[in-house]
């Protein structure tokens, strides 16, 4: 068989509410999740064992990666003795609060369901996913999501809802350092005070959801912001600067430290670049892309 190749987008996190810690350590959350038309790109054959290269040095190709507990996790649950050798374009940066590893995760489930004749549905397939992380889920849909739970109760926006994102331009933007997803959530738990109330996060996204002129820009909000800003204050500062010269709404991206901002038709977005390269250097990842 020839190799098996799917496309692994990054994510933006629209809408994303904290609400609270569970007994099991994992947080609560009702979050709106998109997929972008850029991430990387993860191509599977026939192999011996399991085994992953990477075009990105800095990616760990061990057991660490994603890619191969995903290949491990459906080994144990199908009982294929099957192999893989997986190559990953990585073009989605780590530590960004875009869901890179975890949409690699599942682009290996996808690819090795394939190569074993399809034992698992949909549903086994999320249940999998679920194992692996709270944002694998998401990437099983392909489109525009609401999660809820600890990320692994997904349900698609229904079609006019994803018409007020498919296809809007988003510029996405990263400082040279990264974030670890576990230390924002932990910071979060540190002030508690900033956890957001189950029913006022589910009645936001109640009232844009039944108002079909309400833009995507009306929904954005992030309450992991509060616990990260404080420790990575040149993210505010820019944010706050895009905000008061260009009219914009930028936003942190799930933990971070990766930004975006929804652009209108008429951003001036090699200004907005120039700005982000001013506030954070020339080491700073800017992508210009759009929701799938």
């Amino acid at each position: 068989m020839s190799a098996i190749t799917f496309f692994s987008p990054a994510k933006l996190n629209l809408f994303l509410a904290v609400t609270g810690r569970r007994s099991d350590g994992y947080h609560e959350l009702v979050s709106v999740a998109a997929p972008l038309t850029w991430g990387d790109t993860l191509h599977t054959e026939p192999g011996r064992g399991f085994t992953l290269e990477c075009d990105d040095a800095l990616v760990p190709v061990d057991d660490s990666n994603l890619v191969l507990q995903a290949a491990a996790a459906f080994a144990r649950a199908t009982g294929w003795t099957g192999g893989a050798a997986f190559r990953l374009e990585k073009r989605i940066p780590m530590g960004a609060g875009l869901g890179g590893g975890s949409s690699n995760a599942v682009a290996a489930l996808r690819a090795l369901n394939q190569l074993a004749g399809h034992p698992l549905d949909m549903a086994a397939l999320a249940g999998l996913a679920a194992q692996l992380g709270s944002d694998c889920p998401l990437f099983l849909h392909g489109a525009p999501v609401v999660m809820r739970g600890r990320g692994e109760r997904v349900e698609p926006l229904a079609a006019m809802e994803r018409t007020r994102l498919t296809g809007r331009r988003v510029l996405v933007f990263k400082p040279a350092f990264g974030i670890a997803t576990a230390w924002a959530y932990q910071r979060l738990a540190a002030r508690s005070g900033n956890y957001r109330p189950a029913a006022e996060a589910e009645a936001q996204l109640a009232q844009w959801r039944s108002a079909p002129a309400a833009p995507v820009e009306a929904l954005l909000c992030n309450n992991l912001e509060t616990a990260v800003f404080g420790k990575f204050m040149a993210l505010p500062a820019l944010l706050a600067e895009l905000g008061g010269r260009f009219g914009l709404t930028p936003r942190m991206s799930g933990s971070g430290s990766a930004c975006y901002v929804v652009l209108p038709d008429a951003a001036p977005v090699p200004a907005i670049a120039g700005s982000i390269r001013a506030a954070w250097g020339t080491r700073c990842f800017i992508r210009e892309t759009a929701f799938a």
